[in-house]
């Protein structure tokens, strides 16, 4: 949707608002739609180095990063926030988002339910909860340390501006959940004119029907150089009582689609820190069943690419990518079956849907979020580091190895 960019009265330029986005099954920080391809997030510094400063062989495992953008808070004429971006490159043209699309409509009726105009924090309170929370903790900490039950289908019926009926859509709440708390901290502390900047990054799932996403916490440590003892010691804490300490990963999110009742089963990071090793293994199995059998045919395609980035990771000295993620998307719309006698897709003039060119189905492992990586050369670090990264390795090769167990039906 293209609204006016109303904070500056004589600055009439067209900004486009910012859609939640459905798909994101982890992490603390918000991450919106900007148009079909695009997502953004909020800018870090260190974060938006590492991409300007990307290894040639680490390209094809991250998103593609497009640049930056400014964005503000927008308030309706009903009192509803959400979030503008001013496109900072006079040639792009703003995407214009539909007011009938399953996040907006579903972001709308949030509001609807929970907020009132009279108050703009209001409109960010997570609805499904009251908070209990300390005097001292902000609102977007307590929303984002409560626990929201997200094994239940995550489906709603909702109406369109136009107060016509959405098709009953199945959606990962978890997206939500950080939008909510990232408005709520926007309202709370900063004047509503002030300007943020976002990053601009490739959105991974975008050709992909019903997006399967597993978010992998990477590494047998979680805190970045510059962290305080007290957050030094809590996620020390959180790994060595995970699957961190013994596997070097952990379950940070994922949502797999189950083609039997047609919606995601989700599962946050609450979730896999509660995971025993022999849990994660079942985990990961889940994650290839799309509730009637097994995706077997996902294994290799994805092994391959793990196998592909690790080389990559043992390659690049000095890098460690503390707090990072490590995303497996796959398409839980399975291609049609091939007709007797038809052509192999590998053999085939074009790839069948859902195919990669090799023949293969196609899947997706990508790196994210690298505000706390560090590497020779890096901006103000306080420690370089010689060689790859140790951690990262050790939970390559253990999802590597689980993967392989589960290829060969062990």
């Amino acid at each position: 949707m293209v609204v006016q960019n109303s904070a500056d009265a004589g600055d009439m330029r067209a900004g486009v608002q910012l859609e939640p986005f459905l798909h994101q099954v982890g992490g603390h920080m918000s991450v919106m739609k900007y148009d079909e391809h695009t997502v953004c997030k909020p800018l870090i510094s260190r974060e938006q180095r590492f991409y300007e400063s990307l290894p040639l062989a680490m390209k094809q495992f991250t998103p593609q990063y497009k640049g930056t953008i400014t964005v503000h808070l927008w308030k309706d004429s009903t009192g509803h926030l959400s979030l503008v971006a001013n496109p900072v490159k006079e040639s792009r043209e703003p995407f214009k988002v539909s007011t009938e699309s399953a996040a907006m409509a579903i972001w709308q009726t949030l509001q609807q339910t929970t907020g009132s105009s009279g108050s703009a924090c209001a409109l960010a309170q997570w609805p499904h909860a009251q908070l209990a929370r300390s005097p001292k903790e902000s609102p977007a900490k307590a929303l984002l340390r409560s626990e929201t039950h997200l094994n239940a289908p995550a489906s709603s019926l909702v109406e369109d501006t136009n107060g016509n009926q959405v098709e009953r859509k199945s959606f990962n709440p978890w997206g939500l959940h950080c939008h909510q708390a990232h408005l709520t901290r926007l309202c709370s502390e900063y004047p509503e004119n002030k300007r943020h900047r976002f990053l601009l990054l490739e959105n991974v799932v975008s050709q992909y029907t019903h997006p399967c996403v597993l978010d992998l916490k990477m590494g047998t440590r979680q805190h970045g150089d510059d962290a305080s003892e007290e957050k030094k010691a809590r996620h020390m804490r959180k790994c060595a009582q995970s699957t961190s300490a013994r596997l070097g990963v952990r379950i940070c999110g994922m949502q797999v689609y189950q083609t039997d009742k047609k919606y995601f089963l989700c599962k946050d990071k609450y979730y896999g820190r509660k995971l025993s090793v022999e849990g994660f293994r079942q985990a990961l199995y889940q994650f290839l069943h799309n509730g009637s059998h097994l995706r077997r045919e996902l294994l290799e395609p994805i092994l391959q690419q793990l196998r592909a980035l690790l080389s990559v990771i043992r390659s690049q000295s000095s890098y460690r990518f503390y707090s990072s993620s490590l995303l497996i998307i796959y398409d839980g719309q399975e291609p049609p079956e091939r007709a007797p006698g038809s052509p192999h897709p590998q053999e085939a003039p074009q790839a069948a849907h859902g195919s990669s060119p090799s023949g293969l189905t196609k899947v997706d492992v990508r790196m994210i979020d690298f505000a706390h990586t560090t590497y020779k050369g890096s901006w103000n670090e306080h420690t370089t580091y010689d060689g790859p990264d140790p951690g990262y390795i050790f939970g390559l090769e253990n999802l590597i190895r689980i993967l392989q167990d589960i290829q060969e039906g062990e």
